[in-house]
């Protein structure tokens, strides 16, 4: 059972992103603050739910929520700043977007860099424990699978409207065949040969 915030009379936003363990795309993050009696009894934590019930549940979180925004890091900066300070940067550019000041936030993880002015509380394993984590990471999987499947069609054999952009053995054959895109992220490891070195 989700618990409906964690602070009672505090305007309180929870934070998720997707696409973290990814070797291409843009990392997405969400935060969406929910009204305090919000109730739907098929939102979870959205890896436990089918494509099909994220994408139900979507438009009901943007209407019921009374506020949510999504932010979008690219690979180019991923590379940069490294994937977990560019999941921090994803939850924060959602975080400014929204048109309702929260007075609390709720980060799925145990670490955050900290939003400047608004304190926040770090839940391991929180979408599957808060509802406005468990509607923020919605919201951060479809708007990150919407994106997914529109570069696919510029590079459909890397497969990423079915991987998103995952190490699955496809991917990692497509890259090995074809080389990288200008979606890959050049410091991860896109191939496990990258590891083994020919003395």
């Amino acid at each position: 059972m989700l618990l409906p915030y964690m602070l009672e009379n505090k305007i309180e936003a929870g934070c998720d992103e997707a696409g973290r363990g990814c070797l291409a795309g843009a990392v997405f993050a969400a935060a969406v603050i929910l009204p305090s009696d919000f109730k739907n009894e098929i939102l979870n934590d959205s890896k436990q739910l089918s494509e099909k019930k994220r994408y139900e549940l979507r438009p009901i979180i943007e209407k019921q929520a009374l506020a949510w925004a999504v932010g979008i890091v690219s690979p180019e900066e991923i590379d940069k700043i490294n994937i977990l300070n560019a999941s921090f940067l994803a939850m924060h550019r959602a975080i400014e977007q929204l048109r309702l000041k929260p007075e609390h936030l709720l980060i799925d993880g145990n670490r955050f860099n900290a939003y400047p002015g608004i304190p926040h509380t770090v839940v391991v394993k929180g979408d599957g424990k808060y509802m406005s984590i468990a509607a923020a990471s919605i919201l951060a999987k479809t708007y990150r699978d919407d994106y997914m499947n529109m570069i696919s069609e510029k590079y459909p054999e890397y497969g990423w409207d079915k991987n998103k952009g995952y190490p699955t053995k496809a991917h990692r054959n497509a890259i090995r065949e074809k080389g990288i895109t200008p979606f890959h992220r050049k410091t991860f490891t896109l191939l496990p040969e990258q590891l083994s070195f020919n003395w």
